[in-house]
């Protein structure tokens, strides 16, 4: 299996098994300095040094809160990035990657600022991950993805546009608290944006 996992995919899922390690040792320091914190966030409201920092925009996607947290991310990033880095190449790829990191912590900085809900940090990769759900529905609209819970086969495009939306409800309607379903939008958002941008298109064209 190795062998079968283009680098940038492998070197990302690595990275992020060592943070978590890194993680386990360190306690809530890395979280602390590292996790994407809300503007303004005054140091009374959490622990010292939790205040937001430009760098955590991309070091916030290689925390998570559990093993479990960390799995599911990695085994979408396996799933759907190691196709989409074969279509991009490993410079666009992990370009792609990125922005979507960037964008979806972006987002999740706008929600909060609007927010007066309690202040925690956003942590996970994600972001990234659901840009490149994102970009396997518009690359191969209709291979079959079979969800997990329950276990239905549907074609790629209809997948993505299911997830996307079911984001937006739980979003909306602040439903599953503790989770950053706009950031994970907000990723989406960056991927299509960048795809769009790339084939030389409208940002906003419907056309794929």
């Amino acid at each position: 299996m190795y062998f079968s996992i283009p680098p940038i995919t492998w070197a990302l899922l690595v990275a992020n098994g060592i943070v978590f390690l890194l993680q386990l040792v360190a306690g809530d320091m890395l979280v602390i300095w590292f996790g994407l914190w809300p503007i303004g966030n005054s140091l009374a409201a959490g622990p010292v040094g939790a205040v937001f920092q430009p760098w955590q925009l991309v070091t916030y996607g290689f925390l998570h809160g559990s093993v479990l947290h960390l799995l599911f991310n990695m085994l979408a990033l396996f799933m759907f990035g190691a196709d989409i880095e074969r279509v991009f190449g490993q410079r666009r790829y992990l370009t792609f990657y990125f922005v979507c990191v960037i964008t979806a912590g972006v987002a999740q900085l706008v929600v909060s600022a609007l927010s007066s809900g309690p202040t925690y940090p956003t942590i996970g990769a994600s972001g990234g991950v659901f840009g490149l759900l994102l970009a396997y529905g518009m690359y191969f609209p209709r291979r079959t993805v079979m969800l997990v819970f329950p276990p239905i086969p549907m074609p790629a495009w209809l997948f993505v546009t299911v997830y996307g939306v079911i984001e937006l409800y739980l979003g909306v309607t602040q439903t599953l608290a503790g989770v950053a379903h706009f950031a994970h939008l907000g990723g989406m958002l960056g991927g299509y944006l960048m795809i769009q941008y790339w084939r030389g298109r409208p940002l906003f064209s419907c056309r794929c």
